[in-house]
Parts: structure tokens; sequence; C-alpha cells
């Protein structure tokens, strides 16, 4: 039985991902000065599945938690500050759902000009 979940690797590994990972996505959108729609989808879809995984993780470190000796891990893990543990997935996967919402917008208020456009005859319904 292992003293700590915070004596794991695999918890740095995973706290530090889960936040760099979408600061350098963020970063990347903030610098570029032009950005395509597949690229904003790609890292929409990165951040929710950045976020599902950390979901996943945290569940499984708060099973890790309750194993464990160290009641630092518990005070963290299996108590009410764990809900402060959820806010970054919860961010990172809103802002790729907004950012996936985005794209699809974008491309329906497309599509529907092209066709207005196809279609001149066709009266949109006010």
């Amino acid at each position: 039985m292992k003293n700590s979940v915070f004596a794991e690797l695999s918890f740095w590994f995973m706290a530090i991902a889960s936040v760099a990972v979408p600061i350098a996505i963020y970063a990347v959108l903030l610098a570029k000065r032009a950005v395509s729609r597949n690229t904003v989808l790609v890292l929409g879809i990165t951040l929710v599945a950045i976020a599902g995984v950390d979901i996943y993780f945290l569940r499984h470190m708060a099973a890790a938690a309750s194993a464990t000796e160290s009641l630092a891990d518990d005070a963290l893990f299996l108590s009410e500050l764990s809900f402060a543990l959820y806010l970054f997935p919860l961010m990172f996967g809103g802002v790729g759902v907004n950012l996936i919402s985005h794209v699809l917008i974008s491309h329906l208020v497309a599509a529907e000009r092209r066709f207005e456009k196809q279609h001149p005859d066709h009266r949109r319904p006010d």
C-alpha cells in the first residue's frame, strides 16, 4: 500500500499536462492571426477530450486516495475540496464545446448563404 497518491508520478504528469496543454492551446489560438475551421475544431475536440480524461483521472485518484494511509489525500480527494479540482476540466470542456459550436454555427451560416444564392426564389420565413 502506498503512502500517498501525491508520490505517484502519474499524478504529477496528469496535473501538469491537464493545465499546460489547454494553456498551450489557448496561446496558439490567441497568437495566430488566422486559424482555419479545421484547426479550431480539432483544438475544441482536444479540450473536450482533455476534460474527459481529467474527470476519469480525478475519479481514479479519489479511489486511490481512499486506499492510502495519508490524510492529505483524503482531505483533497475525498472531501468537499474535491469539487474545486473539477473546475479546471469543467472550464476546459466548456471552452472546447464553445469552439466546436462556433465552427458548426459558422458552417451552417455559410451553408445557408450558399443555399440562398443558389435558390434566390426560395423565401426565407421571418
